[in-house]
């Protein structure tokens, strides 16, 4: 039966054996919040039920005492699609599990699936069919009910086994080392936590801006995001994206002007008024390599053939769509500069640009953005 933990030192004990490994998971709650509570996180030091804790991190201590197992480099932690959860342990923990193993990124790699969930995973490796009945509960409560219980311990009780299946199957293909740099990335991106640079990418409303306002709107989404994360609180909560392309899209005269736009908006943040109106009047020193969005025609046949490449590439090497590049990183390469020697943005460097860069280097030369290639001639 799993261990209900609410002593520090009671889990010192547990783990005074010193694991190789732990499957690790965790359950929070992000709905009123920037960063996600930690409510509960589960623990696998072995493959029986007796070998599971669950840690409650709402008692007093337990953070601290988990910490030198979530640095120990000597452990591996094992996880499915950690993403938020390493967000969590930092936010709570002030540290990110490492080295990691993530199961949801070897099944990709491996080629089983793509963004494939923990419970159609463990049903397709290990042939074991889980329920689902959990996944929109309370997490904060206690004390937790018995079916909560079993649901979290089920989200840790598999991954020793998937660990088993799916590092046999990367060792097999060779790409051991592909799973590890992916991971590292994944632990660097949550211990920076600096957000996206380049937020107004993802707003197809940006397309239609000059580039004023495009810039307008970049110092608009920062100040949304720091400011998010000083007051905890969901980023559309303080300045929604609508709003934020309505007040971009031509300059404003004055701070009353202002006002009179945030009055006019139902959902406007008026008492931030004089926050919005400082970020709008300051320019970022970095606003100047904002990438544009890219949405011609032209544009949109280079991308297609970056794509289309890509998809062939993927296809040689069995992976399954979007692993080897998304739409997103593929947006971001045909807008990076080719004069600064690393145009390759952060997710496509490494061993993805290794595959990828013999089949679209000739595709982002210059001469082919120029040319009869540029106009739909295949490669």
């Amino acid at each position: 039966m799993p261990h209900w933990i609410t002593d520090p030192a009671e889990l010192d004990s547990r783990l005074a054996g010193h694991p190789r490994r732990i499957g690790l998971d965790t359950e929070f709650i992000r709905e009123r919040t920037y960063w996600p509570q930690l409510a509960l996180v589960q623990i696998a030091l072995g493959d029986g039920d007796d070998d599971i804790l669950l840690v409650d991190p709402l008692a007093p201590g337990i953070t601290d005492a988990l910490r030198p197992l979530l640095t120990d480099a000597t452990v591996l932690k094992v996880m499915h699609s950690p993403s938020e959860d390493l967000v969590a342990f930092m936010h709570s923990c002030g540290v990110v599990p490492q080295p990691l193993f993530d199961t949801q990124a070897a099944a990709a790699l491996s080629g089983v699936a793509s963004g494939i969930g923990y419970q159609r995973l463990v049903q397709e490796v290990l042939g074991v069919s889980l329920p689902k009945g959990e996944t929109r509960s309370d997490w904060l409560r206690r004390p937790l009910s018995p079916s909560q219980l079993e649901y979290a311990a089920d989200d840790v009780r598999h991954l020793f086994a998937l660990h088993d299946a799916l590092d046999a199957r990367l060792l097999g293909l060779g790409r051991e080392a592909w799973l590890q740099e992916d991971c590292a990335r994944m632990v660097a991106n949550a211990e920076r936590d600096d957000g996206d640079r380049w937020p107004h990418l993802s707003l197809r409303a940006a397309q239609f801006l000059d580039e004023p306002g495009r810039h307008r709107l970049l110092r608009l989404l920062r100040w949304r995001d720091a400011h998010a994360r000083r007051a905890d609180r969901p980023r559309s909560w303080i300045l929604d994206n609508d709003l934020a392309v309505q007040l971009a899209r031509e300059p404003i005269a004055n701070r009353d002007a202002l006002q009179r736009q945030l009055d006019a908006h139902p959902k406007a943040p008026r008492k931030l008024g004089d926050a919005i109106w400082q970020a709008l009047q300051t320019p970022l020193d970095d606003e100047a390599q904002a990438p544009e969005p890219r949405n011609d025609d032209r544009d949109k046949q280079a991308l297609r053939r970056l794509q289309d490449a890509t998809a062939a590439r993927s296809a040689e090497l069995g992976l399954p769509d979007g692993v080897l590049a998304s739409r997103r990183w593929l947006e971001q390469l045909l807008g990076a500069p080719r004069d600064d020697g690393e145009p390759w943005p952060g997710p496509l460097a490494g061993w993805r640009r290794a595959e990828l860069e013999p089949v679209l280097a000739p595709l982002l030369s210059p001469d082919a953005q120029g040319s009869g290639l540029a106009a739909g001639t295949s490669v």
